[in-house]
């Protein structure tokens, strides 16, 4: 969850000095530096400017996390050994990619959901929408990953592409559980794909820049209830949130859909919470370093006080702001969870600007939910858990969404304010 932006770390400005064999680099200011030193004497001397930058970059990620991740135990990680460990493989680092491989290979060892360092293009990128793509999105089903959505005029569409196909490898190599996956634009990718026939399709995608701006759709269900999706809690989303739930008042339930969300800012939280309730309500707990607690309340300013039924359908894609809505709703008996386990990522988190214009993701405040609930690594579980299955996606059906309409269409106290 981003809680806010921030500038430069004050103190990072790093310079180069003394001769060759003696070139170290030293952080004026800075309030820690890891024990373990790193030298650049042996380094040929035209490698000797790229390692004094990486050197400056990693200092800074380094100092950052030392200073002011919210854990000051850092998770039970020898933040000296960590530097010792991936320091060298920064140093060595001869582009930005192996760079931010080292510095997310350290700062992974915490197994902290909101502490990432993000390239100088992948910065570019999370402010502009735009990043390059191949062009469907793909959710785990029944252990295999299958295409869920295919964005439209993207080269997966213009290929043909179909939600419910088995994605069986990219360029040769089988998927995992895990997958992280950025091409660059212009880059062709070899995918595998097996049909809603299970026969083999082979698809060679050019990536190019597409949109990854955030999905709003609604439209009426059965019995003059209203399904709304959006997908990130920002100024844009919460407007449009704002807008279709005064435009549907008189509606008698909606299914607000966050399967799809990954969360957002924490200001625009506070003011969604605040369109389901009447007055003021506690959000929950921030957690500080230094362990001050900060309860967070619900904005009613403008509230649209929606008094209909409510059903939130969540999945293992719901995470950190979204898990939070999700958790107020349920703790308030104001709405039902449908779906799967979210995503156990709730963790408030700041962005500082690194020497070379990559930003550090940094995680500077724990939570727990108004009843004292910790879901950071834990997830939420809904109140009705509901399995997908491929022949689900295959055939256009969401029990999601149908298991949703039904406990709308059935009286239940727990489910009005």
């Amino acid at each position: 969850m981003e809680a806010a932006a921030s500038g430069p770390a004050a103190g990072t400005k790093g310079f180069l000095g003394g001769t060759l064999a003696a070139l170290a680099l030293l952080l004026a200011g800075c309030t820690t530096v890891p024990k373990a030193r790193m030298s650049l004497a042996s380094l040929p001397r035209e490698q000797v400017q790229r390692a004094g930058h990486n050197l400056e970059v990693f200092h800074t990620v380094w100092d950052l996390v030392n200073r002011k991740h919210f854990d000051p135990k850092l998770q039970g990680v020898d933040w000296e050994a960590a530097a010792a460990k991936y320091g060298p493989m920064a140093l060595a680092a001869g582009d930005d990619p192996k760079l931010y491989q080292a510095l997310n290979e350290m700062v992974g060892s915490l197994h902290d959901s909101h502490t990432h360092a993000l390239t100088p293009t992948q910065v570019g990128e999370r402010k502009t929408h735009l990043r390059a793509r191949t062009g469907f999105n793909m959710i785990r089903i029944e252990d295999r990953w299958v295409v869920s959505e295919v964005l439209a005029g993207s080269p997966a569409a213009q290929a043909e592409v179909r939600p419910g196909w088995i994605v069986v490898s990219r360029n040769g190599a089988p998927l995992s559980a895990q997958v992280d996956f950025r091409p660059r634009d212009g880059e062709v990718v070899a995918w595998e794909f097996l049909d809603e026939n299970d026969r083999k399709i082979l698809a060679s995608l050019r990536a190019k820049p597409l949109s990854t701006a955030a999905r709003q759709l609604a439209r009426e269900l059965e019995g003059g209830y209203v399904y709304l999706r959006f997908d990130e809690f920002d100024g844009p989303d919460r407007r449009w949130l704002g807008g279709q739930l005064n435009a549907h008042a008189d509606a008698p339930g909606v299914v607000i859909d966050l399967r799809y969300n990954p969360g957002g800012e924490t200001f625009s939280l506070g003011i969604v919470i605040g369109e389901f309730f009447e007055q003021r309500v506690d959000c929950g707990t921030f957690i500080s370093r230094g362990g001050a607690r900060d309860v967070k309340n619900s904005w009613q300013l403008g509230s649209a006080n929606y008094r209909g039924r409510v059903v939130v359908l969540v999945d293992g894609a719901t995470g950190s702001a979204a898990e939070i809505f999700s958790a107020v709703l349920q703790d308030h008996r104001r709405a039902k969870l449908v779906g799967r386990k979210t995503a156990g990522a709730v963790l408030a988190s700041w962005f500082h600007r690194l020497p070379d214009g990559g930003e550090l993701q940094l995680s500077r405040e724990d939570y727990v939910t108004p009843k004292g609930r910790r879901i950071e690594g834990n997830g939420l579980m809904p109140d009705v858990t509901v399995t997908r299955t491929l022949h689900d996606l295959r055939v256009g059906m969401d029990p999601d969404l149908e298991t949703a309409l039904k406990i709308l269409q059935t009286p239940d106290a727990a489910l009005t304010k």
